[in-house]
């Protein structure tokens, strides 16, 4: 026994270690929060609990089965009459003060019509449970975007910090070159403050952008219900410029596409169905029920002089009828069903409106962002590459005393923004594409 608990311990162990050490990818992070996401599985019970409802309203089309018995004891304290015997020549008479009594029963029922409720119900209920599982994947589909939304985020910035890196590298020359000159009378002490303050500077920036690589790291274990004391990393992905600025899809047919497959608008065009069914069964108030019922039963008593089984022959008895219910005055309850159904109907019907708008809404912002950010692109691979051919330049005549201090920061500042500005625009404009892929279906 000892035995076989070391060896499951040992296998959870090598199990956690192999996550805590593997560099997950954009699909692992998805699948494995799929499986272990608590808002997910909450939508997921939501759907169970509806599918069970469905079964319910299944079985209420049936006809219902009740046996019962009652057992019970009385007592008479003034009971004068009893029942005599003669035994051997002797008359004996018994007062029988306490007595005891049983009924056993046997009842059935079953609605027969009640204006088509019981149906429109169990369709209703389908429909209820086809919703459940169709808000099940708008919560998967919202994970799924965050998680890619912070995925990509930790790479732009995981970039960054290289391009950083590469800045404080100039940076720590330029301050050493700074200090040499200082040495030979070419440069103020207070010019080489400035070139200390800038390596500095890119060193702050450095922390800065591994701080927010730490926080969105959080978050993404957060989502995937990981420990916060886990390690956890992804897998590094080389996004191309190319790819940044392959062909964005048209708008109108993304979102063509998104009507029929996203879970949201078919949701909605569900709670359109079953806000019309709710009318149908409301109008069922005005119409005649029709039940019908069945029951055997049979009783004993103790006082009888009968045997028990004789008595259960001689009083059983058996019925059957229909009971026909017809509405005459409700004081309104009916027809105050019926407005509030077709409410709830045309309130379903602008939630639906109002989904497809937000959705439209959603995609356009994609796409602006993937057509913005590729024109951004192409002009900072332009601006980059000059400013590089400047820098570089400066640098030169920088160190042959041509050029001053403020011009050197001045250029350098200019190379790195235009070097953010380019991975900022190359990994929006990927996000947003993949998001529009996402939203068609893909």
């Amino acid at each position: 026994m000892k035995k076989g608990m070391i060896y499951l311990a040992g296998l959870l162990f090598c199990s956690l270690s192999t996550w805590a050490q593997k560099a997950w990818t954009l699909e692992d992070c998805i699948n494995y929060a799929k499986e272990h996401n608590i808002t997910l599985q909450k939508a997921l019970l939501q759907k169970k609990s509806a599918e069970e409802d469905v079964k319910s309203s299944q079985a209420a089309l049936l006809p219902s089965l009740s046996a019962s018995t009652n057992q019970s004891v009385g007592y008479r304290p003034w009971q004068d009459n009893g029942t005599t015997t003669v035994t051997n020549g002797q008359v004996n008479t018994k007062v029988n003060k306490s007595y005891y009594n049983g009924n056993y029963g046997l009842n059935a029922s079953w609605t027969v019509w009640n204006g088509n409720k019981n149906r429109n119900t169990l369709r209703q209920n389908r429909l209820s449970a086809e919703q459940a599982g169709l808000e099940a994947e708008v919560t998967a589909n919202s994970i799924q975007e965050q998680i890619a939304q912070l995925y990509v985020q930790i790479l732009y910035l995981t970039e960054a910090v290289k391009v950083s890196e590469q800045s404080l590298e100039t940076s720590k020359k330029n301050e050493e070159r700074g200090k040499e000159m200082v040495e030979v009378g070419k440069m103020s002490k207070a010019d080489l403050a400035q070139l200390s303050a800038q390596r500095a500077s890119d060193e702050y920036n450095i922390v800065e952008s591994r701080a927010n690589i730490s926080k969105y790291k959080l978050q993404l274990k957060q989502l995937l219900e990981l420990d916060s004391t886990q390690e956890f990393d992804i897998a590094l992905t080389d996004i191309t410029d190319e790819q940044a600025l392959s062909q964005v899809p048209a708008l109108q047919a993304v979102y063509n596409e998104a009507l029929t497959t996203r879970p949201e608008i078919r949701s909605s065009e569900l709670s359109v169905k079953s806000s019309n069914l709710s009318i149908a069964m409301a109008k069922a108030g005005w119409l005649p029920t029709l039940n019908m019922t069945a029951g055997f039963g049979t009783s004993t008593n103790s006082l009888s002089n009968n045997t028990w089984g004789s008595q259960l022959k001689t009083n059983f008895d058996a019925s059957a009828g229909l009971t026909v219910s017809i509405p005459i005055f409700d004081q309104r309850q009916t027809k105050t069903s019926v407005n509030k159904a077709r409410i709830q109907y045309m309130q379903a019907q602008l939630d639906l409106q109002d989904r497809q708008k937000e959705l439209y809404q959603t995609i356009e912002g994609y796409w602006l962002d993937a057509e913005t950010n590729q024109a951004k692109l192409r002009s900072a691979i332009a601006t980059e590459e000059s400013e590089q051919q400047s820098y570089d330049l400066l640098q030169e005549q920088f160190q042959l005393g041509l050029k001053n201090i403020v011009e050197l920061m001045t250029g350098k500042d200019r190379l790195l923004t235009a070097q953010q500005n380019r991975l900022q625009s190359k990994y929006q404009a990927v996000l947003a594409q993949q998001m529009l892929k996402f939203y068609s279906g893909k």
